[in-house]
């Protein structure tokens, strides 16, 4: 395929796939749960935080996190006791345990707290084409309140060269106002044409077999090449082709 036959291909997969079927198989479905702002960004901030692994598992064990904070994600945040982050410490997934999870409800508190949010953290630090100094300054933020030396390992950091897939895609969640009823895109003070793609083992394979990256590895350096090429077909929207090569290597086995 030529530059333009590739383009047509990957528009074609992004309205395939980025519709609300798309919902009902993918952690997105936790955020849009709620219609409280804060319930919603923080929703989601927790079910991208844990999603790695079995795409049934992440979703089961989000809607569990929600459940332990009484459905009401915001004012468990902001109010809970000693005692609501002990009735945490039964929750796993994977490799983070209900310990880490009492630690990102002290961040998220001290987050809005002190910096006046979550869309305010990222939107300081955005560049014209990046996020991911934002996330870094996000992360130095999220931990500077006491917290287990175990617990900082569950956020990337893409200033030391990682693909950061899922905090990239709770931010994609949060941007991107397409009007199709995926992302929800109730922040307004960041621009989708600064979102870096959600990098992971499908979207990367799909992208190298369509030409679009030549890097092995799944880390920063891929996802800085993988997003030049996306902003060559959409310098606005650079991250809708997230559905397609996400489409084109889960649903379709391309």
């Amino acid at each position: 395929m030529n530059k333009t036959e590739l383009k047509e291909f990957l528009d074609e997969k992004v309205i395939q796939y980025n519709n609300q079927d798309f919902i009902e198989s993918d952690p997105v479905q936790i955020p849009h749960l709620f219609s409280l702002k804060e319930d919603i960004e923080i929703a989601g901030f927790l079910s991208a935080t844990i999603a790695w692994g079995n795409r049934k598992m992440i979703i089961k064990n989000s809607h569990q996190m929600m459940e332990l904070m009484g459905n009401t994600p915001y004012d468990f945040v902001m109010s809970h006791t000693e005692d609501d982050l002990a009735r945490l410490e039964t929750f796993v997934h994977r490799t983070f345990n209900g310990k880490d999870l009492g630690g990102f409800i002290k961040g998220l508190q001290h987050i809005y707290k002190n910096h006046n949010g979550l869309e305010n953290v990222f939107a300081k630090n955005q560049e014209a084409d990046s996020l991911q100094k934002s996330i870094h300054e996000f992360k130095k933020l999220f931990f500077e309140i006491d917290h287990l030396p175990r617990t900082p390992k569950h956020i990337s950091d893409p200033l030391n060269n990682s693909a950061a897939k899922r905090i990239n895609m709770y931010l994609r969640w949060m941007v991107r106002q397409d009007a199709k009823g995926v992302d929800l895109g109730i922040w307004k003070t960041i621009s989708p044409a600064s979102l870096s793609c959600p990098l992971d083992v499908h979207s990367g394979n799909v992208a190298r077999k369509l030409g679009l990256l030549s890097r092995k590895q799944n880390d920063g350096k891929a996802l800085a090449e993988l997003d030049l090429k996306l902003r060559e077909m959409d310098k606005q929207d650079p991250v809708k082709y997230d559905f397609a090569l996400f489409g084109l290597g889960v649903f379709e086995s391309f």
